[in-house]
């Protein structure tokens, strides 16, 4: 058996109620009733909203127009009403709005740690080390990066060697 509201007497009461000073009284209020009361506060705000203010409140952004990735064009202020970003690109264009989220996010990490657990064996933390090295590597000798190609091959050798 359904509770009618005890306000407006038609709508089913989803809200129950059951103040105790002085005396015991229960009541039955349909949603819109109780948030007419000031009981209940209905959000009518989108998860995409919901996610913009916080990012607003936690960056402390002004505006979101004073940041644009050079490769698409998408402002900081685009990625908070969109929730994504639009391109490779973004990260290192939008990365003074986006640094201080993804620290957040990821507990102080900025950039990728690795695919290894931090409790992973220190033998398979230096394996998956040296994969990743070894793709920096490739990728900055297809670059024609010589210098950072050569700090990396370092790199190998001193985690080679332990």
């Amino acid at each position: 058996m359904s509770t009618v509201c005890q306000i407006c007497m038609e709508a089913k009461a989803t809200v129950h109620i059951s103040d105790m000073a002085p005396t015991k009284r229960d009541r039955h209020l349909c949603e819109d009733c109780a948030e007419r009361e000031g009981i209940i506060v209905k959000s009518h705000h989108t998860t995409n909203e919901i996610l913009q203010q916080f990012i607003k409140q936690k960056v402390g952004l002004v505006t979101g127009d004073e940041f644009k990735c050079d490769g698409c064009g998408m402002t900081f202020r685009d990625f908070q009403s969109k929730g994504q970003l639009g391109c490779p690109q973004c990260y290192e264009s939008l990365s003074p709005m986006l640094l201080p989220l993804i620290e957040r996010a990821h507990e102080g990490h900025t950039s990728h740690v690795g695919k290894a657990p931090m409790t992973a064996e220190p033998t398979v933390r230096r394996q998956v080390g040296l994969v990743r090295l070894r793709r920096e590597l490739q990728d900055a000798l297809e670059g024609e990066n010589y210098e950072q190609a050569a700090r990396v091959r370092d790199e190998i050798e001193a985690l080679e060697s332990q």
